[in-house]
């Protein structure tokens, strides 16, 4: 038995990665856009968010279920006039949940542009 066999191997935990932090709900890149759109001008409807994102309605509404469904948008409908119509906002968790996603990218790319 050589020298170095008789030396156990120490296992070295490698740096967890910042991609780590990315949440499968909002990094998706409809769902990241909702929410982006949504900080900004706090409540939009549907149709605003649908020509903003240019996206169709089953496309949209599916997104929309799944934040809602996270509890990171509020959904409202109503109607104005005699049309309905369907009002989106963003929560705080979701205000969190933006910003916890930025942060985790930001990290990734400032790791990338150090090296």
């Amino acid at each position: 038995m050589s020298r170095e066999e008789d030396v156990p191997k120490v296992q070295q935990t490698p740096d967890v990665s910042a991609a780590v932090h990315l949440d499968d709900v909002v990094h998706q890149r409809t769902r990241l856009g909702l929410l982006v759109v949504l900080a900004e001008v706090h409540q939009a409807d549907f149709a605003y968010l649908k020509a903003r994102l240019q996206l169709t309605d089953g496309n949209l509404g599916k997104h929309i279920e799944i934040l809602a469904r996270h509890d990171l948008v509020s959904v409202r409908k109503g109607y104005e006039g005699r049309r309905p119509r369907t009002w989106i906002s963003i929560s705080r968790a979701g205000k969190k949940a933006l910003k916890q996603e930025v942060n985790a990218l930001t990290a990734l790319l400032n790791l990338n542009l150090q090296r």
